[in-house]
């Protein structure tokens, strides 16, 4: 049974109580003694329905209900008042009050007046339910620290409420763009239909148009008695992604301009229409803009695929990413190959931040892989990464390095702080750098054979200590 929450905002006390006995055995109850901490609280979580006064003091009911129903539109606002003015309760009707109801509150009243609010939401309540167990079973996984995966979520949390907007993700291969349009199905309005992905450049030019849209009987030699549902048609009432969708034919984009126009589309060989309702994610790691002034992709078509459009930044312009990333697919490789690895090692987690990631998170995900598999100890370590150094013909650092005893300082009794010390070592090598490259990043970046969006994130990182 869906237990829903009332959140009740009255500046006085006694009213707060009753009201709180009276509904907390049917319902969740939140108490606000004015509408200040009741607006405060909505960054938090929204309650199912609001309870609440209009003569409230400093920030009136009437204000309070104005700035709710910005926030959530579909929730019922039920307001309370010790007289019946006719101006304060058109006026809160006209904001998108649910209802109101006279002090004293007579409870008979009272409960009606909840189950009448609670009849208008109940299926919303049951598909928020639902989506929420369809996001804890299938939650794509987004890992990471960085302003970028911010800005990605933001993204994905504003473009996941329209049910047919085309969306294009662009992005370097193994940024996660099928992740990201995962990402965008799971939180939209047709997260119960299908997610069909396709990728465009794994067909030739003379199937793509039957795997799209499908086939009749004897449309072709070799075609399947029955004929074949094509992709469109098995994404219907959910996601469709397109994978490389710049790897179209012609004809197939033609095809495809139609049905983004109007929903309906032929099957090869067919001359019955046919109309579905998708929702079309398209993705791509080439420059559509040059494509189109090519002639290679159709303008019409560009315009129709990018409404909404999402750049995924490389791996290498995220570096504080790198990290909790290596370490979400140690866990994840350790539970696949039954290990108990712990960690990975200062040296190795050094080596992975200064690492040029041509392949982005998929080549990351990879090294862990081939680590776990390999490792004889409790940490990762340089060693077990196989071919990272010399893959990238990046020197490993004094510091990862095995070196002769005597170059490498005692430990003293009382012990060091190995963190400040990495960090003073960095720092050191980093002014050197940056002094003998005149104070250019780039340069200074080549000395230390790492990647530029790396050294100036841990550059800025060391200078605010």
């Amino acid at each position: 049974m869906i237990r829903y929450t009332i959140a009740i905002v009255d500046d006085e006390e006694s009213i707060r109580d009753s009201l709180d006995i009276i509904l907390s055995d049917e319902y969740t109850i939140r108490l606000y003694e004015d509408a200040e901490s009741f607006v405060a609280s909505l960054d938090e979580s929204l309650p199912d329905i609001v309870l609440m006064d209009i003569g409230l003091p400093v920030m009136s009911g009437i204000d309070a209900l104005d700035i709710f129903k910005g926030r959530a539109p579909n929730i019922p606002v039920i307001m309370v008042t010790a007289y019946e003015d006719i101006n304060m309760v058109i006026t809160s009707m006209k904001i998108g009050a649910f209802d109101f109801i006279l002090k004293p509150i007579n409870p008979d009243i009272l409960e009606l007046t909840i189950k009448k609010a609670i009849s208008s939401i109940a299926l919303i309540k049951e598909v928020q339910i639902l989506q929420e167990k369809f996001l804890r079973e299938n939650e794509p996984c987004f890992i990471g620290e960085s302003k970028n995966i911010e800005n990605i979520m933001d993204f994905i949390q504003m473009v996941s409420k329209s049910r047919d907007t085309p969306i294009m993700v662009l992005g370097d291969t193994g940024t996660g763009k099928e992740l990201i349009a995962r990402a965008i199905h799971a939180r939209s309005p047709v997260f119960q239909g299908p997610f069909v992905a396709v990728n465009c450049s794994a067909f030739p030019d003379e199937l793509i148009e039957s795997e799209l849209f499908g086939y009749e009987p004897g449309a072709f030699s070799g075609a399947k008695q029955g004929g074949k549902r094509g992709f469109i048609e098995e994404a219907d009432q959910g996601t469709l992604f397109l994978d490389e969708v710049a790897d179209l034919s012609s004809s197939g984009q033609a095809k495809l301009l139609r049905f983004l126009e109007n929903g309906e589309f032929y099957k090869v060989g067919g001359t019955k229409k046919y109309t579905v309702h998708t929702r079309v994610v398209s993705a791509t790691n080439k420059d559509l803009d040059l494509l189109v002034e090519q002639g290679k992709f159709r303008k019409d078509l560009y315009f129709r695929l990018c409404v909404v459009t999402a750049k995924i930044p490389s791996l290498n312009e995220r570096p504080d990413d790198i990290i909790p990333l290596a370490k979400h697919f140690l866990h994840e490789f350790n539970l696949k190959f039954n290990k108990k690895l712990k960690g990975i090692s200062v040296q190795a987690q050094a080596l992975l931040e200064t690492h040029e990631f041509t392949g982005n998170v998929r080549e990351l995900k990879n090294i862990i892989e081939r680590s776990v598999l390999v490792a004889k100890n409790q940490l990762i370590c340089v060693a077990e990464m196989g071919l990272l150094p010399s893959e990238n013909n990046t020197p490993i650092s004094p510091l990862t390095q095995q070196t002769a005893p005597h170059q490498i300082p005692d430990l003293p009794e009382e012990g060091i702080h190995l963190n400040d010390l990495l960090s003073d070592i960095e720092r050191n090598y980093m002014s050197l750098a940056m002094e003998r490259a005149r104070g250019n990043e780039s340069g200074a970046a080549k000395l230390l054979n790492i990647n530029h969006h790396t050294f100036r994130y841990r550059w800025k990182r060391l200078k605010k200590r």
